[in-house]
């Protein structure tokens, strides 16, 4: 058994101050997965806008949208209903338009009422600030968006598990599935 030692230098080291008190390491973990977050938006941005990905994986069809067909997917996701091989295979409606919210709206007010509750933002773009009504607003907008990509993100879960965990990861990791079909 190895013994371990105080001390000994870090594997990786995150720049977060060690302050005991209120605001202490989590204000600045929060802010530098908010970069990580950022950079990693644009890069999936600019590749999304650069390629077919949005306008083939996320644009759905007009003739998918009608109100009977997103609220079949609705009802059958709210029963936990497996959906068939040849439907897991492909985003349907109800995905492509989440998607769209979560990359396009969910994402983007995140980062702006984020930056509207920074003083040194604020400072300098006041009218950020003011646009969401003010500092409170703003941290009552960011958290109520935080929480809906933490219910977006167990959702997601539990129907990437219904619809076969197993192919739906592969697909994530290889953009395969077993069949070695491209999902779309």
């Amino acid at each position: 058994m190895v013994a371990r030692r105080l001390g000994t230098p870090s594997l990786i080291d995150l720049p977060i101050p060690f302050m005991i008190g209120h605001s202490g390491g989590g204000r600045y973990l929060h802010f530098l997965s908010a970069w990580v977050c950022v950079l990693a938006g644009l890069v999936y941005a600019i590749h999304g806008l650069a390629t077919p990905h949005f306008r083939k994986n996320l644009l759905p069809a007009k003739a998918d949208l009608s109100w009977g067909e997103i609220w079949r997917l609705v009802w059958n996701d709210l029963r936990l209903k497996r959906p068939a091989e040849e439907e897991a295979l492909a985003y349907n409606v109800v995905q492509r338009l989440t998607y769209l919210a979560v990359v396009f709206v969910l994402f983007p007010l995140i980062i702006l009422t984020g930056l509207a509750m920074s003083p040194a933002i604020a400072s300098v773009v006041p009218m950020l600030r003011e646009g969401f009504g003010g500092q409170q607003s703003a941290r009552t907008i960011h958290f109520l968006v935080a929480l809906a990509l933490v219910l977006f993100v167990c959702v997601h879960v539990i129907m990437v598990s219904l619809a076969g965990f197993t192919n739906r990861v592969r697909a994530i990791i290889t953009g395969h599935t077993a069949a070695g079909k491209e999902p779309s």
